[in-house]
């Protein structure tokens, strides 16, 4: 029997509702940080507003305790960039992520880092890092650099922070309206625990990281599960649970699978404004992301502008100047779109600012 065909629209709605954006969510912010595999973080208060889009009375504070409680963590992991996670999935998925971390931090320093041999660098990175004293990347890359002279500190300190030792990024740095520079321990010493190990044969992280993407982001390709978390050999993580899964088409004829019991809702179904925060994972956690972008804004997605959507779709991107908040469209609103668009701004500015000011400029 063929797979049946999900319109854009039908993925529009799935993703929404999967993604806590087509109604506020109901859930305890741990939760939502888990559900939703993490919340890129690299702008360390944008986390904020997205679960304040998708969570109903979401109060900053219970983020800032879960950061300080270690409960959550802020490290690199995902395609190299400083991911919001649990730690609870640090822990379990970080030993996944080492080649793919060390791939991507030497197609920017290859050259610099030409002579040096990683095992080493990771042992002596180790014995730097030994007395756990909070450290900026700066600071390891110049220890380091005692030892590697010709490289510099400044990819010696990359490729440890971002990929040789996994790191936690300390509070206050990812604390509500808190300013702070970047001081890191190991991700190890912070928690309390060890890493948890790669299983020999079996590629357990990746099946259980397919089944997490497919109930945040799904139904999806494997193109799409890679571009999300920038790992090889998920194929054959995916296949590997093949008969757990469903399988759909897009209207280009790529497959798509998901989980069964996921939501999916009928396409019809009304799609509330919503402000989205720089580098969303609803937007960029897609190889194909027309489900939610038109092709021509594509690039919005990585140059870190704030969106909105509207109908579900991305329609305009925001600022804050002077405590208001200015929504640029990306088209034309018909008067009933502008309203929501207005209402909804309003709601973000005083979660914000604690002011109301919204201005909608002309399309």
């Amino acid at each position: 029997m063929s797979a049946s065909t999900l319109s854009t629209r039908a993925l529009n709605r799935a993703t929404l509702a999967r993604q806590f954006l087509l109604d506020r969510a109901d859930v305890p912010v741990l939760d939502a940080v888990a559900h939703l595999g993490g919340l890129q973080a690299q702008e360390p208060q944008e986390p904020f507003t997205g679960l304040w889009s998708r969570l109903r009375a979401f109060d900053p504070a219970a983020l800032d305790e879960l950061l300080i409680g270690r409960r959550v963590v802020r490290t690199h992991l995902m395609r190299r960039t400083i991911h919001l996670v649990t730690a609870d999935d640090a822990v379990a998925w970080r030993a996944r992520h080492d080649a793919m971390l060390r791939q991507r931090v030497l197609g920017v320093y290859r050259r610099e880092l030409a002579g040096v041999d990683l095992a080493e660098l990771a042992a002596a990175a180790q014995e730097v890092l030994a007395d756990e004293e909070p450290r900026s990347m700066a600071e390891v890359g110049r220890a380091l650099a005692a030892r590697w002279p010709a490289t510099g500190p400044r990819p010696l300190g990359e490729m440890v922070a971002a990929a040789l030792v996994p790191m936690v990024q300390l509070p206050p740095r990812g604390l509500w309206r808190a300013k702070g520079g970047v001081r890191m321990v190991r991700l190890s010493s912070w928690l309390g625990r060890p890493i948890d190990p790669l299983v020999d044969g079996v590629d357990v992280v990746g099946a259980a990281l397919a089944r997490r993407y497919l109930a945040a982001f799904g139904p999806a390709a494997v193109a799409d599960l890679r571009a999300w978390c920038g790992l090889a050999g998920l194929p054959g993580a995916v296949a590997a649970i093949r008969g757990e899964l469903v399988s759909f088409r897009d209207e280009h004829g790529r497959e798509l699978v998901d989980l069964p019991g996921a939501p999916r809702p009928d396409p019809d179904t009304p799609a509330p404004v919503r402000f989205l925060p720089a580098f969303d994972n609803a937007v960029l956690g897609y190889d194909d992301r027309s489900r939610i972008i038109d092709h021509a804004h594509r690039g919005l997605s990585v140059a870190g502008a704030r969106v909105v959507l509207v109908d579900g779709r991305v329609a305009a991107t925001w600022t804050v100047a002077d405590d208001v908040v200015v929504v640029t469209p990306l088209r034309d609103f018909t008067g009933t779109e502008r309203a929501g668009v207005a209402e909804e701004g309003h709601a973000v500015a005083s979660f914000l600012t604690g002011g109301h000011g919204v201005r909608v400029e002309a399309s």
